[in-house]
């Protein structure tokens, strides 16, 4: 008996000193900065911010999660806007809200965690460094805890800058994507010659071979597209401004052959362990190309293709693969909107 007084006795003094100390010397919440930049324009940056739905796309906060589920609430983007969640995983849940928005300069955000009334109180400020760079920096102000709970203020701050380095990370290729894909859309001109430098890419996607006729090709290539989007979309969870255009690679003569070998992928940032042996990751150098924007029948490409290649050999030009990239879904009995890009070299 007399050995568990003592034990109890220890253990008072323990919590009393643990206490005292959290009292005195830890601080009932925290405050601190965190600042960064982003090589993209400071519009393109805010309205990743102040639209929830696109927020929670890159923030690892929420995308770390796969068990989490998210509730959005109108407006979906600026001053008003919210989300509720619940991860049954992970046993949290919690509410977001936008209180304050000042376009491409400030928010100031509400989140409140689990059961806790007091909110951590997060405002972003947005500066140009140029019209090509953006530093973002955020103000955090945690809530008050209890004295038993003061403890987690020694890690807050630690675990806020690295959900904030993943994040960014994230947000980066999202941008990348995003941008691309504006560029291209204003940068067309249909039926026009063009010289262009492409940078590497890293594809996912499928090895196909497949008859050449007519109809058989392009539902065969219909097929393979939904393939390859689905898995990327809802096996992977990406969404669309997470990765580029779907590229088709192939021999660019190869529309006079009876069978047609081509890889079908999509650009992705990184690669990763893949489960599925239907896919496989392909890595494109950097190449200069002849490029045409083309519309219409898939059938009527063999035109442009036929230009490109006798372009190519009037300029005394070795050429190799062509890459056919969808800017619009290829869709059956439809037109197609497609860049042709023929790799050229001397």
């Amino acid at each position: 008996m007399r050995f568990f007084k003592i034990i109890a006795i220890i253990a008072i003094v323990l919590g009393g000193a643990y206490a005292a100390s959290m009292y005195y010397f830890v601080d009932e919440s925290k405050s601190f900065t965190i600042e960064k930049e982003i090589d993209y324009p400071v519009d393109k940056v805010f309205s990743q911010f102040n639209n929830l739905q696109n927020f929670t796309r890159w923030n690892n906060f929420f995308k770390s999660s796969t068990s989490i589920d998210i509730d959005y609430y109108t407006p979906y983007e600026g001053q008003g806007s919210s989300i509720s969640y619940v991860d049954p995983k992970n046993d949290t849940d919690g509410e977001m809200f936008i209180r304050y928005e000042n376009p491409n300069k400030t928010l100031r955000y509400q989140l409140f965690e689990d059961k806790n009334e007091n909110p951590t109180l997060v405002d972003v400020k947005f500066k140009p460094v140029s019209a090509e760079k953006t530093k973002i920096i955020w103000y955090v102000h945690t809530p008050k805890l209890s004295v038993l709970k003061r403890v987690e203020n020694f890690w807050t701050e630690d675990r806020f800058a690295e959900n904030i380095n993943k994040s960014m990370a994230t947000l980066k290729n999202v941008l990348g994507n995003k941008v691309e894909k504006d560029n291209q859309m204003a940068a067309i001109k249909y039926d026009s010659l063009m010289v262009e430098k492409e940078e590497d890419k890293l594809l996912l996607g499928i090895n196909v071979s497949t008859s050449n006729k007519k109809d058989a090709f392009y539902k065969n290539i219909v097929m393979n597209y939904n393939k390859v989007y689905n898995y990327v979309t809802m096996d992977l969870g990406k969404k669309d401004d997470e990765f580029g255009y779907p590229i088709m690679i192939t021999d660019a003569d190869n529309y006079k052959d009876k069978e047609v070998s081509y890889f079908l992928g999509i650009p992705l940032s990184k690669k990763f362990g893949v489960t599925d042996n239907n896919f496989n990751f392909r890595s494109v150098n950097p190449t200069e190309n002849y490029v045409m924007y083309y519309k219409g029948t898939y059938e009527g490409r063999v035109k442009a293709v036929q230009q490109l290649i006798q372009k190519a050999k009037k300029d005394e030009m070795r050429f190799g693969d062509i890459r056919q990239t969808f800017i619009e879904r290829p869709m059956e009995d439809q037109n197609v909107n497609m860049k042709l890009s023929l790799s050229v070299y001397k």
